[in-house]
């Protein structure tokens, strides 16, 4: 089973300043989610709301396709650490995949077949299905050195860290459980994303993401590259 875990509020301080698309609204990012997830029988996905949604939040207009657990959080750090937990109560395998997954977020509609195919043929701990353009401009990666590997339908690269949107099966998350509350940030109340990954690359975890990508972090600096998201 993939358990879709996706994250939503009435408004986000993190995320207001985000330079986004003339196109892209979250509700679009939703639906296209919906739409990718129709055909399968071994998804669920489950809505995580930080608090209880307003009238005019979109969500309230969908009543099927997914469930809803409502649990107030706050701030970034606190609504994901909820979702940590919560996670940990339920009656998971070791084997299913739980994919965390922020509300800005496009996906193609080989998504699931390709994020199935990453962990059935390579041995990853952490997979994205993002593309991270920033591992091609910013220059603290001009000495990036990726392993590149190839599965039957897509190329995949090893890199050092990702977002908070990522998939991993439900015993990694149990063995690294410590570190993913460590990095929820209460104090300044954002999850340090890039750090906690870089700490799991350090104690011999991989993370892998496939290229071109299968998702996209919906802001117009940091689209992944290939693809033409407008048009998805």
């Amino acid at each position: 089973m993939i358990y879709i875990y996706q994250r939503h509020c009435n408004f986000s301080s993190n995320s207001i300043h985000k330079n986004r698309p003339e196109w892209f609204s979250r509700e679009k990012c939703f639906t296209n989610l919906l739409k990718t997830i129709s055909k399968y029988n071994d998804i669920k996905l489950i809505v995580m709301f930080d608090g209880e949604p307003d009238n005019d939040h979109f969500i309230t207009k969908y009543n099927s396709g997914f469930d809803i657990v409502k649990l107030k959080g706050g701030d970034d750090a606190r609504s994901f650490l909820n979702v940590v937990n919560y996670i940990t109560e339920q009656n998971h395998e070791d084997n299913d995949i739980i994919y965390f997954l922020e509300d800005d977020y496009l996906h193609t509609n080989n998504w699931v077949d390709i994020l199935k195919e990453g962990f059935t043929q390579i041995s990853a701990d952490y997979i994205t299905l993002y593309d991270h353009q920033d591992k091609y401009f910013l220059p603290m990666y001009d000495v990036l050195m990726s392993k590149i590997i190839a599965t039957s339908n897509t190329h995949w690269r090893t890199t050092p860290s990702t977002t908070n949107t990522y998939a991993c099966k439900y015993s990694t998350l149990i063995k690294h459980l410590d570190i993913h509350r460590e990095y929820c940030d209460l104090d300044r109340g954002f999850t340090r994303d890039h750090d906690k990954f870089t700490r799991l690359w350090n104690e011999g975890s991989n993370l892998i993401s496939c290229i071109p990508g299968c998702s996209t972090h919906v802001e117009t600096e940091f689209l992944s590259p290939v693809i033409k998201w407008d048009k998805i």
